[in-house]
């Protein structure tokens, strides 16, 4: 699923929980029914991207959840989804907080907004 070259992406994925890493292989294989998309590492993070821009980030792996923020041009406050909404200051840039505790959390309404985010070309 991974590129096997990708050491820096190997190395943010290193120690953490069986349950932690199933979440985001779910994860990434939702966004691959959705449409082609690209998996990267940061020094931090990890970058999913269609083939114009980012289109979400992993942000934490955590024991027992993953973290991702959807970058929008807008904000989406009807949802149940969401934890937290934030506007990047000075940006038209709206960060939509997503927390994943089971794969079940992959819902109707997050895959809404997964798509929403692959065919957002701003």
């Amino acid at each position: 699923m991974l590129p096997a070259d990708d050491h820096q992406l190997s190395a943010l994925l290193t120690g953490k929980s069986e349950h932690t890493l199933m979440l985001f292989h779910h994860f990434i294989a939702q966004f691959k029914n959705i449409g082609d998309v690209k998996v990267e590492a940061t020094k931090t993070m990890i970058g999913i991207s269609n083939s114009h821009k980012r289109i979400a980030w992993v942000t934490q792996l955590g024991k027992n959840f993953i973290h991702v923020v959807f970058p929008f041009k807008q904000e989406y406050p009807d949802n149940l989804c969401f934890q937290k909404i934030a506007q990047v200051p000075g940006q038209e840039q709206y960060n939509h907080h997503f927390k994943m505790l089971a794969a079940e959390d992959l819902n109707e309404e997050v895959i809404g907004f997964m798509q929403l985010a692959y065919d957002n070309e701003n």
